[in-house]
């Protein structure tokens, strides 16, 4: 009984010692994990703002958009948005910031937080990848499907139509929803 106990009381020492030595790292490696993440969002903020001055962020959190974002002309009027958009992939949940002037139309957009394939999915990170977007939206329907593509666009997704599916209703909602905002904040 006694060889027991003592094995008991060693594997819930080295249990201990791992948990506490777990939480150290956690305590050092999440700020700085944070800032990163921060700063990536940054980046892709100044990325999508196609040249406008970016507004203070209006957080919305109805499950499919995150924040909205006006974008500013050099006259202080607004000129569109950008928005978060949140749609799910192939590897799960998926993460877009897109930019579109006031009537709708795409104006950038970047793929964030992703679990997508590589090789497949993660196609979508690449900035070839939103051009098949760019300029739709506003009258010119954004493509849903990949029958909406050309032969060429179609060809590029091809494997990894789940990715596609998810972007394309992710900037389709995206759209629908600055037309709801219009020109006004």
């Amino acid at each position: 009984m006694t060889r027991y106990m003592k094995t008991a009381v060693i594997l819930f020492l080295i249990c201990a010692v791992c948990t506490a030595l777990c939480a150290i790292v956690n305590e050092v490696t999440a700020p700085v994990i944070a800032s990163s993440i921060e700063s990536e969002r940054l980046a892709a903020l100044s990325d999508v703002a196609a040249g406008y001055g970016i507004g203070e962020e209006n957080a919305v959190g109805d499950g499919r958009v995150n924040y909205y974002i006006p974008l500013l002309s050099e006259e202080g009027g607004t000129a569109g948005y950008i928005v978060e958009l949140l749609t799910s992939g192939y590897g799960g949940e998926m993460t877009v910031i897109a930019s579109y002037d006031a009537d709708g139309t795409l104006l950038e957009a970047k793929l964030m937080a992703n679990s997508e394939t590589p090789g497949l999915g993660k196609k979508a990170e690449e900035s070839w990848y939103m051009d098949m977007f760019r300029g739709l939206g506003g009258s010119e329907p954004l493509p849903l499907s990949k029958a909406d593509l050309s032969a060429d666009d179609s060809a590029a997704v091809s494997g990894a139509s789940v990715t596609f599916n998810g972007i394309a209703s992710a900037l389709s909602a995206g759209s629908d929803y600055v037309k709801g905002l219009g020109g006004a904040v």
